[in-house]
């Protein structure tokens, strides 16, 4: 009877972000796409949660039902793919980004579209994001971002990024990162290398 629980909820909250998907028309319209991502972030609870999820599944490039997204969190762009077993913390923004498998990010952390987003002219007066150099940031999986950490760039797999931090520049696979700008810690396993040195 369990087993089949966790289906059924998924089914329901897919028909009920159903209506929220097709005014997004399902991902392609970014007002609308808008319109479903702040207003799903604001349903607390359980209920919430399934309900993110769902319009997600709908309206990403790719999301896995098998993944959570809390209270207050939303991304900003559809041209976003969240892995399975994916957990995101309340009050989460994110970008442009690809989150890889099994991947924990905690609460209020922001995933930005690259380090680019707003332009300047010739005056020196700062544009919009349309003005800017939107990318796709790859958070690679089974890694850890930790809470208010500020990320625009590459986070290789398995990779931890410690509370607050501000990472400015990839970080490799496995190792360690803390600070603003982030540094490394401590290299990966088996890696050569000194803590603080980028490879």
């Amino acid at each position: 009877m369990t087993r089949l629980l966790k289906p059924t909820v998924q089914a329901i909250s897919l028909v009920l972000a159903l209506p929220f998907a097709v005014i997004a028309l399902f991902g392609r319209f970014q007002i609308g796409y808008d319109l479903g991502a702040a207003s799903l972030a604001l349903v607390p609870g359980v209920i919430g949660d399934y309900l993110r999820i769902a319009y997600y599944r709908l309206t990403l490039r790719e999301c896995s039902l098998f993944s959570r997204i809390s209270f207050g969190s939303f991304f900003v762009y559809p041209e976003t793919r969240v892995a399975a077993g994916v957990y995101i913390g309340p009050y989460s923004v994110l970008g442009r980004c690809s989150i890889g498998a099994r991947t924990q990010i905690a609460s209020a952390v922001q995933i930005l579209s690259g380090a680019h987003q707003h332009g300047r002219d010739d005056s020196g007066q700062i544009g919009g994001s349309e003005t800017g150099q939107l990318v796709e940031v790859r958070i690679g999986s089974a890694c850890w971002i930790g809470a208010a950490a500020i990320v625009m760039a590459a986070v290789g797999d398995g990779a931890t990024v410690g509370a607050g931090s501000v990472v400015t520049k990839p970080v490799p696979p496995g190792v360690v990162v803390a600070g603003n700008p982030a540094r490394i810690l401590k290299p990966a396993i088996g890696q050569a290398g000194a803590a603080g040195v980028y490879p």
